[in-house]
């Protein structure tokens, strides 16, 4: 069983930053891909960023490509989405999912999830 906790999110205005962390718990970190999804009121959960289980490959989401970074830190079970040049319509409540190895982008490939955090963009 994995547990995956995200922090970091908060209210920002538009052009600024932040970094979300999501902190995961039990042995089998290193060995899987992990994401970042995010959902809106009234949206379905979108793919935002991913990262392979050794970080060599990164993925992302049109919307965010240039602004948002995706890394990870295996010795420290933790997965980090730096977001900069926020604008109103990345408000949404984020989440990290732990990939069984499928589908980078798709949102069934994802087992465990966090509970979320909620990021705030004023205009």
């Amino acid at each position: 069983q994995v547990q995956l906790v995200e922090s970091g999110g908060g209210l920002v205005q538009a052009g600024g930053s932040l970094r979300l962390s999501c902190a995961a718990s039990g042995r089998t970190f290193s060995r899987y891909g992990m994401g970042w999804f995010r959902q809106a009121p009234g949206k379905e959960r979108e793919f935002v960023a991913a990262i392979t289980w050794n970080g060599g490959i990164t993925y992302y989401g049109d919307s965010v490509k240039g602004r948002f970074t995706i890394s990870r830190d295996n010795a420290k079970n933790t997965v980090y989405l730096q977001m900069n040049s926020l604008k109103p319509e990345d408000t949404a409540v984020y989440y990290c999912a732990q990939n069984r190895g499928g589908t980078i982008y798709a949102r069934q490939e994802y087992t465990y999830w966090g509970q979320g955090t909620q990021v705030t963009v004023s205009s």
